[in-house]
């Protein structure tokens, strides 16, 4: 088994695998297909026996939350856990192009913890994140923040944090409340780097996500077709971008995927980056990749000015 480097999780004192898994891929519903009880097992404990210690999972992806309980319970010593809050607490059908609706008030972000312990018995959450980026001015209205703190006076939950996106994670940040911060982060999409080192700086643990840009890059066009709506523009986007830099020079022998993962380990303020598959022959090239660390020096710096950051109108960085 290859040995994963670790990473201090910013003021949280955890330390983490700088690989990480995302658990989106178990959700077993719109193009996800529902996995087999062996199947589930399978990846979820290669996880774990392939050294990955951060597992990241959402009520809003399906059926993971379960998935996760039924076949690691018995393993909880051996991993931290983040989920999300503010996710819809019972199903909600919602058209291709749009947005489950989520809820940020005190017992809904309660009602959502409460659920996400059940479903993966266990006594406690290491992390829990608001979902979706909500503003500051949603958060204080809802007084949101005040009810993840009592849930965490109640030992159900040990450390905070936010799944923030531009323009919102500027006010995140500043708020000095949050333990960690997840944002989608990757050579084709470098939006929110000057974030990710004011949270480093700030002490905050930075999980990112996206880290491969969900492979965009290597799927058949028509995949991207099956993703929901509003994900497809910034989808071909990426990957429009990626044919259009000319990189074939820096790979060195390795694959598009490699190249990718390891450029994200490369960004000095990421503390472990979440990927997800429900296969286990990629979770061990993902792994063994991980393994290899950060690119060297010189390929990453070239590899910055040849995908240079584009910057929002409105961002102060």
């Amino acid at each position: 088994m290859s040995k994963l480097p670790t990473a201090r999780l910013g003021r949280t004192g955890l330390y983490v695998t700088r690989l990480g898994y995302g658990s989106m891929e178990l959700r077993g519903t719109d193009h996800f297909p529902r996995l087999s009880a062996q199947q589930a097992s399978s990846i979820l404990n290669a996880v774990l026996d392939n050294g990955i210690n951060f597992i990241d999972t959402s009520p809003d992806y399906g059926y993971a939350e379960e998935l996760i309980g039924e076949h690691l319970a018995q393993r909880r010593g051996e991993f931290l856990l983040a989920s999300k809050c503010g996710c819809p607490i019972e199903p909600v059908e919602v058209p291709h192009d749009r947005r489950k609706p989520h809820d940020f008030c005190q017992a809904n972000v309660r009602a959502g913890v409460e659920q996400s312990l059940r479903r993966m018995r266990t006594d406690h959450l290491d992390i829990v994140q608001f979902h979706l980026s909500p503003s500051r001015a949603v958060l204080e209205a809802n007084d949101s923040i005040a009810e993840l703190l009592k849930l965490k006076d109640e030992g159900k939950l040990r450390f905070i944090g936010i799944s923030g996106t531009i323009p919102q994670l500027a006010d995140h940040i500043a708020m000095k409340v949050f333990d960690v911060i997840q944002t989608p982060y990757s050579l084709v999409e470098r939006d929110h780097e000057a974030l990710l080192h004011q949270a480093r700086v700030s002490d905050m643990g930075v999980i990112i996500r996206g880290g491969v840009a969900r492979g965009v890059m290597v799927k058949d066009e028509k995949l991207i077709d099956e993703y929901p709506a509003f994900l497809q523009p910034a989808f071909r986007a990426r990957r429009k971008l990626w044919q259009q830099s000319q990189v074939d020079d820096l790979l060195q022998g390795m694959t598009i995927m490699e190249f990718m993962l390891r450029f994200t380990l490369s960004n000095p303020d990421m503390t472990t980056t979440i990927v997800g598959t429900a296969n286990p022959a990629h979770l061990l090239d993902n792994v063994k990749v991980a393994a290899k660390g950060p690119l060297p020096a010189d390929v990453y710096a070239e590899a910055c000015r040849r995908f240079p950051i584009s910057i929002p109108d409105g961002l102060v960085v």
